[in-house]
């Protein structure tokens, strides 16, 4: 397998992402992308967080670069009338998403870094992180369709792409579909530990992915197992060829955070995902007291071994300087 150590070195602000000495530098802010203009929608149970056009998020961006906060992670929501099967809209080069990857990249270049979500569930009617066969979700068929759409985002201009999915093999058919088509600088980021986590509840309506039938327990973690099976997907992940190793979600997982960033060799990013955040939002209206919260937050993540963070209260964190 193909590993290129010069894609985590390939630009200043991926440089800065993943080697830079400050909490601020480490930070990724999430973002919903939808279809429209003009559209900047608050999302129900995530207190300062809102699906966004494409002319919207770029203004939103450029503030937030303003105050240092220089990578993003884009999540497409696609319209039910766009769903299908297949998610075949997850791979159109005129979505939404794609347009929002090359005009961030035409605006900022290599200033900002963008990653974005490769994942089925956002596309298909079903709501799955895979394709469905007689009510099983189907492995290799589905990294057929990812290998697709990640290519895409890759073609786009995205710095990163991130498998979301946790089907088995992607990492190595994604890269052997980028050395295939040459492209050699675009990252991946794998969420290698993924739990099937009761946390995840706003970010499915934000994104309009939660599954119709049944769940995602025979591919993401079931959550009593133990740091093995934690350390065994990572180490496949980094030997696949992933640039990032995720762990999802943060804050109950401190300790298998800990001890993936001491089995693996490639940088490692954290999700504090859409429950921790809601947490934290609904605990006080009090913002001094929210203030100490969050970066008590931040700072147990990059303890236990978090080189990237992934939270939707990056921004607020940015622009009210809590962190540097």
């Amino acid at each position: 397998m193909n590993i290129r150590p010069r894609i985590n070195r390939w630009t200043a602000a991926r440089r800065e992402l993943l080697f830079g000495d400050s909490m601020l530098s480490s930070l990724v802010q999430p973002h919903f992308v939808v279809a429209g203009e003009n559209v900047d929608q608050p999302i129900e149970g995530m207190p300062g967080i809102h699906q966004q056009s494409v002319d919207v998020l770029l203004q939103t961006v450029a503030e937030d670069l303003a105050h240092g906060l220089s990578a993003v992670m884009l999540f497409g929501v696609v319209a039910s009338e766009h769903k299908d099967a297949h998610a075949s809209h997850a791979h159109a080069p005129s979505s939404h998403l794609h347009r929002a990857v090359l005009e961030l990249k035409a605006v900022h270049g290599d200033d900002l870094v963008v990653m974005t979500d490769v994942c089925l569930c956002t596309a298909t009617d079903h709501g799955h992180c895979g394709l469905v066969h007689e009510g099983d979700i189907v492995n290799d068929a589905s990294v057929d369709v990812l290998v697709n759409i990640a290519r895409s985002h890759a073609e786009a201009g995205a710095d990163y792409v991130c498998a979301s999915d946790m089907m088995d093999g992607r990492v190595s058919a994604i890269r052997t579909a980028f050395e295939a088509a040459g492209l050699t600088s675009t990252g991946i980021l794998s969420y290698s530990v993924k739990y099937a986590s009761s946390f995840y509840g706003p970010f499915r309506h934000a994104a309009q992915s939660s599954p119709e039938f049944g769940d995602r327990a025979t591919h993401q973690m079931d959550i009593r197992s133990g740091y093995e099976e934690a350390v065994l997907e990572a180490n496949l992940d980094e030997t696949e060829g992933a640039d990032i190793l995720m762990v999802k979600p943060g804050l109950p997982y401190l300790d298998v955070l800990r001890k993936v960033a001491d089995s693996v060799v490639r940088p490692v990013a954290v999700y504090n995902v859409s429950g921790e955040y809601a947490m934290v939002m609904n605990a006080t209206s009090d913002e001094a007291s929210r203030e100490r919260m969050v970066v008590e937050v931040l700072t147990a993540f990059k303890r236990a071994g978090a080189d990237v963070v992934v939270s939707y209260h990056a921004r607020e964190a940015a622009r009210k300087r809590w962190v540097k």
